[in-house]
């Protein structure tokens, strides 16, 4: 975070962790865990001098080229609907993207997809909303499930779940599956699974030094693991991340065998009591798909997350306010290309690791 004084920072901080629009993703902490971004956070203050709208960036070089791109996730954290405070922030993102001769400010709100008022403030400003992602092709994910934990009891949310995710919690803890609450130690295990899940779903795991940093920065405070063992074996994982009034499942992982034993099932329960022990009001389960054909290949997702009776939530998607326009065209037409280059490279690598 540049230049921002110790004083800042708390103020800041408070602001995010009380107001329901913060999230993680515009945390200091999380700024800390991008370290190949520069940070800069901008705000706005109300007469009292009080914050009343925020927008942490990352910003980040395009390889190649003399510019770079602002990005702020689930950014802004304001009143959704306060068009002076949303416009009072992109005058300052402006100033910005002079200093670090950006092409683009992207951001994927935390707003869902029925809130017109937003969106229409939004284009006014000179935002591009960016229709027809998949659910998945955006930064942060379109497609959420969210589940109500405010003053509930944990045996009330329990009851909510359909029958059969109900009876595979229980089937998991009759079979002896066993979750415990890990340290960072626990992380080398971890990373191994989430190998084992990248080979089988298909998509890029970062090294393990990346989960190191994740739990370092966001520190006891914010980040919680859970590991499921079975006789002793390490067989799936998850993080969680406290922050504010919300907790997330942010990542997870599980090996190919004993999955008939369910302990992911377990694992969320683990989270969302988690949750509730720490009053949140919400627990978010994140990225889940649109496509509800059953024929889809993250239909199984779909189902195993809805199952919690959780929310499905879609959100508006992607803003982009264009500096550049030549350069957004070129840029935004070479990012889909590399992002599936990268995925197929760590696909190949991971079969002739295996074939070795």
């Amino acid at each position: 975070m540049n230049n921002q004084s110790e004083q800042f920072i708390e103020k800041y901080e408070s602001f995010l962790q009380t107001n329901k629009k913060g999230h993680f993703m515009q945390s200091p902490q999380w700024a800390r865990i991008k370290s190949f971004w520069l940070n800069e956070v901008v705000v706005v203050e109300d007469d009292n001098g009080e914050i009343k709208g925020s927008m942490s960036l990352l910003i980040r070089r395009i390889p190649f080229l003399p510019y770079t791109m602002m990005y702020a996730p689930r950014g802004p954290v304001c009143d959704p609907h306060d068009s002076a405070t949303l416009q009072q922030l992109l005058i300052k993102t402006k100033q910005l993207a002079k200093k670090y001769h950006s092409y683009v400010l992207k951001m994927d709100p935390d707003i869902e997809k029925d809130d017109t008022q937003f969106e229409k403030i939004m284009k006014t400003l000179g935002y591009k909303l960016k229709g027809g992602l998949k659910p998945y092709e955006g930064i942060q994910p379109r497609f959420v499930f969210r589940l109500d934990v405010k003053d509930r009891t944990p045996e009330e949310v329990l009851q909510s779940f359909h029958n059969k995710t109900r009876y595979n919690i229980r089937l998991a803890l009759k079979k002896g599956v066993e979750v415990k609450a890990g340290s960072r130690d626990d992380l080398t295990e971890y990373h191994k699974l989430m190998v084992d899940t990248g080979i089988r779903d298909k998509f890029i795991v970062r090294n393990q030094k990346y989960y190191e940093n994740v739990y370092d920065c966001l520190g006891p405070e914010h980040v919680r693991l859970f590991m499921a063992y079975y006789e002793g074996q390490p067989i799936a994982g998850s993080i969680a991340i406290l922050y504010g009034n919300k907790c997330w499942y942010l990542y997870g992982a599980s090996s190919n065998e004993f999955r008939n034993l369910m302990p992911n099932y377990l694992l969320q329960w683990e989270m969302i009591k988690l949750a509730i022990e720490s009053g949140c009001d919400l627990y978010d389960f994140r990225g889940a798909t649109g496509d509800l054909n059953e024929d889809s290949p993250l239909y199984g997702l779909y189902k195993f997350k809805k199952g919690f009776n959780g929310k499905f939530t879609e959100f508006l998607g992607m803003f982009d306010y264009v500096y550049k326009p030549l350069i957004y065209f070129c840029v935004e037409n070479g990012i889909t290309f590399v992002r599936e280059f990268r995925r197929q490279k760590f696909i190949l690598k991971n079969k002739l690791k295996g074939k070795s």
